[in-house]
Formats: structure tokens, C-alpha cells, sequence
């Protein structure tokens, strides 16, 4: 008799450190989770606030949320800007 297969869905990715969440750094005062993505992991257009230019599919980027935010509010930057974050963000956006 062969072995039945059954597909699992796969597990919400954390929020927090672990796989994944390199580092902790700060942003206007605040604690954030910071993720870099691959190239090949990248597959969606999103829209940079540090420069509010969109960072295109197999760009390799970083990821970064609040460490007491959630989800929604999870940002996508291109990689120098999230290195100079402290001065690359458009007038009035807080991020």
C-alpha cells in the first residue's frame, strides 16, 4: 500500500525575530523588526517610502514593521534608503 500525501498549508511567517527577521534597529525613536529580502523572493511592485519610488519585482530590499505594530503596518524600502532613513523620507510622511 503507498503513503497518502496530504498537503499542509503552510504556517503564518512571524512577526517577530526568528527566520527571517534579521534585526532590530530604529526608526524615528521607535524599535523596528527589519527583514532583507532576496531578489528571488521579491515578486510583487511596492512603493518605497524613503524615496516614494517603486521597488520592482527581483530587487532585493528590506522589510521593516514596528516591534509594537503589526502587519499593516509593514514597509518595503529599498535597501540605501532603509540606510538613510533618518533623511530619505518625503516630507510629510511619517513612514
Amino acid at each position: 500500500m503507498g503513503r497518502r500525501f496530504t498537503r499542509r498549508e503552510p504556517a503564518p511567517r512571524p512577526l517577530g525575530p526568528g527566520p527571517g527577521a534579521d534585526r532590530v534597529e530604529e526608526l524615528d525613536g521607535e524599535e523596528w523588526y527589519v527583514r532583507s529580502v532576496t531578489g528571488a523572493a521579491a515578486t510583487k511592485t511596492y512603493r518605497c517610502p524613503g524615496c516614494d519610488h517603486e521597488i520592482l519585482p527581483a530587487t532585493p530590499h528590506q522589510v521593516a514593521w514596528p516591534v509594537h505594530g503589526g502587519l499593516t503596518e509593514r514597509r518595503h524600502w529599498h535597501s540605501a534608503c532603509w540606510r538613510a532613513r533618518g533623511r530619505r523620507r518625503p516630507s510629510g510622511r511619517r513612514h
